[in-house]
C-alpha cells in the first residue's frame, strides 16, 4: 500500500513540474514572439528637414528588410540624444560628429556613431543686406550658440575676410578667439533654430543646413558664401546615426544605415536638396 502512495506521489509530482515547465515554455515563447515584434520597429529621434524628410523615403526599403520606422521630430539639439541615451529611441539622427562628441563630454552619455550619412554645407545668408560687398562698421550677424556649430559659423566667417581668429581655435572656436574684427561686427549668439528667425534684424546669418531649407533658402541660389564639398569642414561636420554605446551592432541598426547609404537613398538626397545636402561619401 505504501508502495502504492509513493509511486502515485511520484507521478502527479512529475505532472505537476511537467506542466510548470510546459508553462513556463509557454510564457517565454510569448516573451521571445513580443520581443521580435518589438524589435522589429526602429524609433529615431530627428530633426525636421532634412533628416526626417530622408528617413521617411528610406521607410519603405526598411518595410522590405521587415523594419517598420517610427519616426519623431525635435526641434532641439538636446531631447533627442537624451532618449537615446535613456533608451526610449533606438537612434537619432540630426547631429555632426563634433557635435556628439561634445555633447558626450559635457553630458555624460555614451553615444556612438553607427553610420555617417550626409553633410550640409554650411552658408552665409542675407539678412537685412543682401551682399557681403556691403558690411559696414557695426554691422550684425547672427550665428548658432551651441559650441561646435558656432565654432563653424565663425571659421566660415573668417574664410570670407570678416574675421580673423586666434591661432589654433579650430572647430572650439568662440566669439572670445576673435582676434581682428575691422568692421566691429557684432556677433549675434542664438539657438541654432532661432537664426533663420532674425533675417530681417540682422546684416547676415549664417545657418545650418536643414535651418536654411526649413527657412526656404537654397544654398546654390541664396548663399552669399558657403563651404565647399572638398572642404575639411565638410568632411568633419558629417550628420549621422548616433545610437547608445552597444547598439552600433544591432541588426536592426545596420539595416537602418545600410538602406539611408543605398544608391537610392543617395539619388532621394541629390534631387531634393539642391546642394544643399549631399550624401557622404567615404
Amino acid at each position: 500500500m505504501k508502495k502504492t502512495l509513493r509511486k502515485l506521489f511520484a507521478a502527479a509530482l512529475v505532472g505537476a513540474l511537467s506542466v510548470s515547465m510546459l508553462a513556463g515554455c509557454g510564457s517565454s515563447n510569448g516573451d521571445s514572439k513580443k520581443d521580435s515584434a518589438e524589435n522589429k520597429t526602429i524609433k529615431v529621434a530627428a530633426s525636421a528637414t532634412p533628416h526626417a524628410e530622408i528617413l521617411e523615403y528610406a521607410k519603405t526599403a526598411l518595410k522590405e528588410k521587415g523594419y517598420d520606422l517610427e519616426v519623431t521630430i525635435f526641434d532641439d539639439y538636446v531631447k533627442p540624444n537624451e532618449v537615446v541615451e535613456s533608451g526610449e529611441f533606438d537612434a537619432n539622427y540630426f547631429q555632426h560628429e563634433p557635435y556628439l562628441n561634445s555633447f558626450n563630454e559635457e553630458k555624460g552619455t555614451h553615444l556612438v556613431i553607427a553610420g555617417k550619412i550626409h553633410y550640409e554645407p554650411f552658408g552665409i545668408y542675407p539678412g537685412t543686406k543682401k551682399s557681403l560687398d556691403d558690411i559696414a562698421d557695426g554691422d550684425t550677424i547672427a550665428v548658432p550658440n551651441d559650441t561646435t556649430n558656432e565654432a563653424r559659423a565663425l571659421l566660415l566667417l573668417q574664410d570670407n575676410g570678416i574675421i580673423k581668429l586666434k591661432d589654433g581655435a579650430g572647430i572650439n572656436a568662440t566669439v572670445n578667439d576673435i582676434e581682428e574684427n575691422p568692421h566691429n561686427i557684432e556677433i549675434v549668439e542664438l539657438e541654432a533654430a532661432q537664426v533663420a528667425r532674425v533675417v530681417d534684424e540682422t546684416s547676415f546669418v549664417v545657418l545650418n543646413g536643414n535651418y536654411a531649407l526649413q527657412a526656404g533658402f537654397s544654398v546654390s541660389k541664396d548663399a552669399l558664401a558657403y563651404e565647399t564639398s572638398d572642404s575639411e569642414a565638410a568632411k568633419t561636420y558629417v550628420n549621422v546615426i548616433a545610437v547608445k554605446e552597444g547598439n552600433e551592432n544591432n541588426e536592426a541598426i545596420k539595416a537602418l544605415v545600410d538602406v539611408l547609404k543605398s544608391d537610392d537613398v543617395k539619388k532621394y538626397i541629390n534631387d531634393t536638396y539642391d546642394g544643399a545636402v549631399l550624401p557622404y561619401e567615404e
